[in-house]
């Protein structure tokens, strides 16, 4: 699976008693798949998806999974602590039509040895009907993956790649020393677009016609077949996204990185964008520039938290709505911030 391009973290709307809020969902998704995002990333790390029920779980990977176009990929975030229930959320995102699984260590395990944290993702990798990626992040609530796991890993045949919020200059190139000997062919489109599941399962068949006697009774139409989809095969190594903050997205990108993943794309995907765009247009210049036009949203998105994500997104354009308890509504102050710090990037 090719793991590039910009990544949008989804939000789960609630009612405001606290209920899943699927319709809203399944417009937010709808309008991201409209954008020039190359990815969804529900239940990540950080969101409010550890905080789902199983029931809700599913749900919500079958509304995204049903709501999404067929060329966005699609990763599904694990929050669980037991291989036993990363695999039933692997098997629901499986059925829901998405294309990789997002696993982070246990949660408030930061004191795991190494050889255990192996365990846990060896352990799931080998089971898992999707491949996976990485997710590491410094915060008091997860755990940096250290280098040499990471380069272990990664040989795993499903461990595809790593999403990591604490990505430097220094610490992409020590990853990519020891991941060097990972080498897989992918399927992508004609112009390097990657391939998803949907996609495939959408240009199943025969690109002809379907024959009339199978139509059944009736008036006799001729029904055309959607045609497989082009493909070719690109070459990959350890795919490594830029995860969390905007600040320092350029040198990364320069350094290599396959994509990012920032939390502001989630109320505004089309600036995020534009960061990485002009970077790809060769424009190193005016990719500086729209990621200083974003730097205090992105700041204030990391100060405000899932709260203020939301705002953001009611803001934007995009269902945010209230955030579960324990967490609070953003106060009159902090509302104005955020307004004042949005004003300039509206979709």
């Amino acid at each position: 699976m090719l793991i590039d391009g910009l990544h949008v973290p989804l939000t789960a709307p609630f009612y405001r008693d606290g209920r899943s809020y699927l319709r809203k969902l399944a417009t937010n998704v709808g309008r991201y798949s409209l954008g020039p995002a190359a990815g969804l990333v529900a239940l990540g790390p950080g969101s409010e998806g550890s905080g789902l029920s199983d029931e809700e779980t599913r749900e919500t990977l079958e509304t995204i999974g049903q709501s999404a176009a067929a060329e966005k990929v699609l990763v599904a975030g694990i929050a669980k602590e037991s291989v036993r229930g990363a695999l039933a959320v692997a098997e629901q995102a499986a059925k829901a039509g998405f294309d990789a699984v997002m696993l982070a260590a246990p949660r408030n395990w930061p004191e795991l040895m190494a050889a255990e944290s192996m365990v846990f993702f060896s352990a799931v990798a080998d089971a898992s009907p999707l491949p996976v990626m990485l997710w590491s992040d410094g915060s008091a609530a997860s755990l940096q993956l250290p280098v040499d796991l990471v380069g272990e890993l990664g040989g795993h045949s499903s461990v595809i790649g790593l999403y990591d919020a604490d990505l430097s200059v220094e610490r992409f190139g020590a990853i990519a020393a020891a991941t060097r000997h990972v080498r897989r062919e992918v399927s992508v489109t004609a112009v390097f677009a990657p391939v998803t599941r949907r996609m495939k399962r959408a240009g199943d068949g025969d690109a002809g016609f379907v024959p009339v006697e199978s139509l059944g009774s009736g008036a006799a139409v001729a029904v055309a077949a959607k045609p497989a989809v082009k493909t070719r095969v690109k070459a990959v190594g350890f795919q490594m996204m830029a995860a969390g903050g905007c600040a320092g997205l350029l040198p990364l990108l320069q350094a290599g990185v396959s994509g990012v993943l920032p939390r502001l794309a989630a109320c505004a995907p089309q600036a995020c964008y534009e960061v990485y765009a002009a970077f790809k247009d060769g424009d190193a210049g005016l990719s500086a520039e729209k990621a200083e036009r974003v730097r205090g949203a992105d700041a204030l998105m990391q100060e405000l938290g899932v709260s203020g994500i939301k705002y953001g997104c009611d803001l934007n354009g995009y269902f945010g709505g209230l955030a579960r308890l324990p967490r609070l509504s953003l106060t009159g102050a902090q509302r104005r911030r955020m307004e004042e710090v949005l004003r300039e990037i509206r979709n």
